[in-house]
C-alpha cells in the first residue's frame, strides 16, 4: 500500500457511518514485549482512525486469560498466534499444514462467535535457542542433532509450554530429548537472562524475539516440523464491528504489513535498546504512511 492509498483508508474511515457509542474499545495483550508493541500498534492506529481513546489491558498473562477476557467482553480484540489458537484454545493436535489458518477461522466463529483476521504478516514460531558458542562447539544447527547432548542440558520455558498440546512434551517425544533436570519454567522476560548467565542451556523462546541475534545464539531448526504455523492474527469480538464499522477497515491496514525482520527489529528495540513500546509501535505506524 502506498501512501496515497493509506491515506485515502485512513480518510475513508474518517467517514465512515457507525453505530452509537456507548464505551471505549478495549485493546488486550499477553504480558511480553512483541504483544505490547502490537497492541500499541493496535491502539494507536485504531485511536488515531477514530478519534476516539481506546482503552489498553495490557499484561493479561497467556493465551487461556486472553481469550477468557474477550469471551466475557472484557476486551474487544487481541493478537494471538494461530498455532496457539489452533492447541492452547481450540486443544487440537498441532499439524503443520496450510491449513491452520482456516481451522481457526472457522473453529473460532462457530465454537466462541469470534472473528479472525487474517495474518499481519509474520510467522512467530517456537525457537529452541542456544549459546552460539555452545552449540558450535557440539555442531549443532537441527533439533534433532540434540538428543545426544540433552541430558547434560538443562531447558527454560514459559509457563504455557510446559503443558500445552504443542509445547514440551510432544516436542520431547518427537526428537527424544531428555534433559539433565525438568525444564525451568519462568516469565518469557527472563528467559534470555536466564541463558546468559548459564542457569541454563538451551530456552524455548520465539522467532522474532529481538535478543537472539543480539546475543549471538543459535536457533536449532525444527526440521522434523513438530511446530504449526504460528502466523499473528487479530481476534475481534463481532459486536464491536457491528458498533464501529471502521474497525474492520483499520485491521485490514495491517493485514500482511509486518515482516519477521520488522517484529524483530521491534522487539529488540524494547529489550536491547530499552526503548518504550508506544514509541516504537508510533514510528512503525509512521512508515506505513
Amino acid at each position: 500500500m502506498d501512501r496515497r492509498h493509506f491515506v485515502a483508508a485512513g480518510a475513508s474511515l474518517l467517514l465512515a457511518s457507525c453505530a452509537p457509542k456507548t464505551r471505549r474499545i478495549s485493546v488486550g495483550t499477553k504480558n511480553f514485549t512483541e504483544q505490547l508493541i502490537l497492541g500499541e500498534i493496535l491502539a494507536q492506529l485504531l485511536e488515531s482512525q477514530l478519534h476516539s481513546q481506546v482503552e489498553r489491558r495490557f499484561y493479561l498473562a497467556g493465551s487461556y486469560i486472553c481469550h477468557q477476557a474477550i469471551l466475557a467482553g472484557r476486551i474487544d480484540l487481541y493478537i494471538e498466534y494461530t498455532g496457539t489458537a489452533l492447541a492452547a484454545i481450540l486443544k487440537q493436535n498441532p499439524a503443520n499444514d496450510g491449513d491452520v489458518f482456516q481451522k481457526v477461522h472457522t473453529e473460532y466463529r462457530q465454537r466462541f462467535n469470534l472473528d479472525v483476521f487474517p495474518s499481519l504478516g509474520f510467522n512467530n514460531t517456537f525457537a529452541l535457542a542456544m549459546r552460539g558458542d555452545d552449540a558450535r562447539a557440539h555442531g549443532l544447527t537441527k533439533l534433532s542433532q540434540l538428543a545426544p547432548h540433552a541430558s547434560s542440558m538443562r531447558l527454560g520455558v514459559g509457563y504455557e509450554f510446559l503443558e500445552r498440546a504443542d509445547g514440551f512434551p510432544g516436542l520431547a517425544h518427537t526428537y527424544g530429548l531428555r534433559f539433565a533436570a525438568p525444564p525451568s519454567v519462568m516469565d518469557l522476560g527472563l528467559i534470555y537472562r536466564a541463558l546468559q548467565a548459564r542457569q541454563v542451556d538451551i530456552v524455548a523462546g520465539s522467532n522474532t524475539d529481538g535478543l537472539i541475534a543480539a546475543l549471538g545464539l543459535q536457533v536449532l531448526e525444527d526440521d522434523l516440523h513438530y511446530f504449526p504455523p504460528y502466523d499473528a492474527v487479530p481476534i475481534v469480538r463481532p459486536q464491536v464491528l457491528q458498533a464501529y464499522p471502521e474497525v474492520r477497515a483499520v485491521l485490514d491496514l495491517l493485514v500482511g504489513r509486518i515482516s519477521s525482520d520488522q517484529m524483530r527489529r521491534m522487539n529488540y528495540a524494547v529489550d536491547g535498546e530499552k526503548r518504550d513500546a508506544p514509541d516504537v509501535a508510533k514510528a512503525f505506524l509512521a512508515s506505513l504512511k
